[in-house]
């Protein structure tokens, strides 16, 4: 049987929220089978749960945050992208404020975290998410479009179109595809970073948006080049981000996919709203398990070899 997933050990880290610039302290804990990703907002009393499902999405605007009556957690996506790559299913996740600490504005420190923790099997199958028919959303026309779109697949394959017309960002490639079958989500796509523009800082700051934002947790561009001494760590850094963000984002489907994403400038609001519309048309997909990890999709063997 191809089994659940949850860690070992309990880990904490603490650092601070990219939007809300506030100090944050994460703890990891492990999880019973079948409890799924869930968030504790341990500062509230009495603790507010939020399980991590795409309709417990109340906001969009440059992160994905859960929300439970007037209870928030903010930023969601990398930590949940970093769960999607090591495959675990069950967590419980208690946070001090109010949103995810931003680490170095990518996936690998709680990839690191994750690990040093140490992976375990539970005595409960793995249910995947399998797409059978296409769902797709689109927004704006002509040069405005977006879009993104699920498939069927034997597998896991991300593809990813951008365009910011931007020099620093144009000068690297504006489209990535991995598929999971051979690419590796540690080496490949955790340690992309996020990126933001220093012209748009004071708006979004007036906005309660990207207070915690700097050198040390994300890309920095100007008008025509990026800010960081280090540069890029991916030729396609920008790009590679933005499929992290998709892999975080589809993960609040509640089950890994076998499918097959593409998209075109999407962002959290188009992703969520595909989670929920996948989600809504039960003819568009079934839940499978397998019997043995030999007979699983090669995208989540290679996975299974990381317990």
């Amino acid at each position: 049987m191809f089994w659940q997933r949850t860690i070992k050990n309990i880990v904490r880290t603490t650092g601070i929220g990219l939007h809300s610039g506030r100090r944050v302290e994460l703890t990891l804990r492990p999880a019973a089978a079948n409890t799924g990703i869930v968030f504790h907002r341990v500062d509230q009393e009495p603790v507010v749960n939020l399980p991590a499902t795409a309709d417990a999405v109340h906001d969009t605007r440059l992160a994905s945050v859960l929300q439970v009556g007037q209870t928030r957690v903010s930023t969601v996506e990398h930590l949940m992208s970093a769960l999607a790559g090591l495959g675990i299913d069950n967590l419980h996740i208690d946070l001090t404020a109010e949103e995810v600490p931003i680490m170095d504005g990518s996936a690998a420190t709680f990839v690191y975290l994750l690990r040093s923790a140490g992976l375990e099997e539970l005595d409960a199958p793995k249910q995947f998410l399998r797409v059978l028919k296409p769902v797709e959303v689109r927004e704006g026309e002509g040069a405005q479009e977006k879009w993104a779109r699920l498939e069927p697949y034997d597998g896991f394959s991300v593809g990813f179109a951008i365009d910011f017309s931007h020099p620093a960002i144009d000068a690297t490639c504006d489209y990535a595809e991995v598929d999971f079958a051979h690419d590796s989500y540690s080496k490949d796509i955790a340690r992309a970073r996020t990126f933001g523009f220093v012209n748009e800082v004071e708006t979004l700051r007036s906005m309660g948006l990207a207070r915690g934002g700097s050198l040390e947790n994300a890309i920095v561009l100007d008008e025509y080049r990026v800010l960081n001494q280090d540069g890029l760590r991916y030729d396609d850094e920008f790009v590679k981000h933005k499929i992290l963000d998709a892999i975080g984002d589809l993960y609040l489907i509640g089950k890994p996919l076998l499918a097959r994403y593409r998209a075109l400038k999407s962002g959290h609001a188009i992703n969520n709203q595909l989670a929920r519309k996948l989600l809504e048309q039960q003819d568009c997909w079934e839940l499978v398990t397998f019997d043995s990890v030999e007979k699983a999709p090669v995208a989540y063997r290679n996975e299974w070899q990381l317990i």
